[in-house]
């Protein structure tokens, strides 16, 4: 009986090994993506924009400098690639496009000034993935820095400036005269290799920094501000792109600090092109209208694998938002989210299915995104006023939602209002809605994404230890495999 007892012992113990190191690998990709740098690349050749005739003085138009500077570039891009310096001074552009195996370089004092003329910033075509204009039908104003097709861009350099002077733009919106829909800052389409960094990004006219169809992406150390009531200037919009890393950010603006997309609609599921493998961790900021982290509301070519940590946002509206409707189709799967700091937020963790805006009257308002697998580890917040609002769409699955280590001290009497959702928690403090109660562990663990990397809920823990915490029949030959296979030792970065 002893010998039967040990074999099913070890049988479960291999079992929940295979499980703990199964869950790993995204972790160990994610600290390699992040580990990325552009910053030291050295570029056999380099011009400075004052060779093509641009004048810094803020009022100067610099478009043709910037273009024709791009341009002798161009025939470097298969010799080790160029340089652009842009040395200090105030420098006025309209629109101009990179090219590959570049880096647009901006010295300390540096500022490149978006101009107030619509003129300068043409119109473009409309994302296939979005089918038309975010904000109007038809064509989009193409970003003021901007690259398709490209490989290998890094735009950096020692804390230089991009001030999109959106107030304009703002202006427009606000008193509905806009012809088209407004420009990014920053948009990179269909690139791979793109680093953004050690630079600040100010007034942007829409989203700030736009990967779409993007991949292996890399922003780190930049800071982006716009006025806490400018519409809808996004911070970094990761859209349809994958292997993204965002690091050591600071991010204070109108809307979502960060928001992941992969398109709108029946237009976003035609092109299917999801956004995944995503890491974001070291990011501070504030904002007012809008959210530290979200998640849509174009997500109908599916979101996965996001993983976030270390998280600080203050006086804020949201923290964690989820984004969707009815019509969307699409997923957002496989999230993690830890250890996050919140003070003075209103809402920490929001579910909104009622995100209604169309691109037209051809979605077909019968497909319901698929939620599931999405994990709360290790939050903190004060002054918070609601800690959850989960709402999912009635007929529709939000499943496996997970609340671990979670503790909010709540101004409100009615913390969580969760409706159409299904999930667990342990160690919730306010106590968390019904459709959560029920306990992680020890039943329930596997069901939450990546929740085997820690296997307790206390986080300074040894990860694993848990395995081994029970005297069995077989505890000698535990502690041989322990020792074997280091599991109390192993930490996941």
């Amino acid at each position: 009986m002893v010998n039967f007892v040990c074999i099913c012992f070890q049988l479960v113990y291999l079992l929940l090994v295979l499980a703990f190191f199964s869950h790993i690998t995204w972790a160990v990709k994610g600290n390699s993506l992040c580990k990325q740098t552009g910053m030291g690349e050295i570029r056999p050749h380099s011009v400075t924009i004052t060779e093509f005739g641009a004048v810094g003085d803020g009022v100067t138009l610099n478009t043709k400098a910037f273009q024709n500077a791009i341009f002798y570039l161009n025939s470097f891009t298969d010799k080790g690639g160029a340089k652009l310096f842009v040395p200090a001074g105030r420098w006025l552009t309209g629109s101009f496009d990179l090219i590959s195996h570049l880096t647009l370089w901006l010295d300390k004092d540096a500022v490149i000034l978006g101009s107030m003329n619509s003129d300068d910033w043409p119109v473009v075509d409309p994302l296939p993935s979005y089918g038309r204009g975010r904000e109007l039908p038809g064509g989009r104003h193409r970003s003021l820095i901007y690259g398709r097709n490209l490989t290998d861009v890094i735009i950096t350099g020692d804390n230089g400036t991009i001030d999109g002077q959106g107030s304009v733009w703002w202006n427009w919106f606000r008193s509905k005269t806009l012809n088209y829909t407004r420009p990014h800052l920053v948009e990179l389409m269909n690139s791979t290799g793109v680093v953004i960094s050690n630079l600040t990004f100010l007034n942007s006219p829409f989203w700030t920094i736009h990967p779409v169809y993007c991949s292996h992406v890399l922003v780190q150390d930049v800071t982006i501000l716009a006025p806490l009531d400018s519409p809808n200037t996004d911070g970094i919009d990761p859209d349809s792109s994958d292997d993204v890393c965002i690091e050591d950010c600071y991010i204070s603006t109108g809307d979502d600090l960060i928001s992941i997309k992969s398109g709108w609609d029946e237009y976003g599921i035609s092109f299917a092109r999801p956004s995944r493998n995503i890491i974001i961790r070291r990011l501070t900021g504030h904002n007012r209208n809008g959210s530290g982290i979200a998640i849509g509301s174009e997500m109908s070519g599916g979101v996965s694998e996001v993983y976030a940590e270390n998280i600080y946002f203050f006086n804020s509206s949201t923290g964690i938002i989820l984004k969707t409707a009815r019509g969307r189709g699409g997923y957002v799967r496989n999230i993690y989210i830890s250890n996050v700091t919140l003070v003075g937020v209103d809402t920490a963790i929001f579910f909104n299915s009622n995100f209604s805006q169309h691109p037209d009257e051809f979605y077909d308002p019968k497909l319901l995104p698929v939620i599931e697998r999405i994990t709360f580890k290790d939050v903190i917040g004060d002054n918070i006023k609601v800690a959850g609002l989960l709402k999912g769409i009635e007929g529709d699955s939000f499943r496996h939602i997970c609340l671990l280590n979670i503790t909010l001290d709540v101004t409100t009497k009615s913390p969580w209002n969760c409706s159409n959702i299904q999930g667990y928690s342990s160690l919730v403090s306010p106590e968390t809605c019904e459709p959560l109660k029920e306990s992680i562990y020890p039943k329930h663990y596997s069901d939450c994404y990546l929740l085997p990397n820690h296997l307790r809920s206390s986080g300074n823990q040894n990860k694993g230890s848990w395995l081994f915490s029970s005297p069995s029949p077989c505890q000698g030959n535990v502690s041989r495999h322990k020792k074997l296979i280091g599991v109390a030792d192993f930490v996941v970065v």
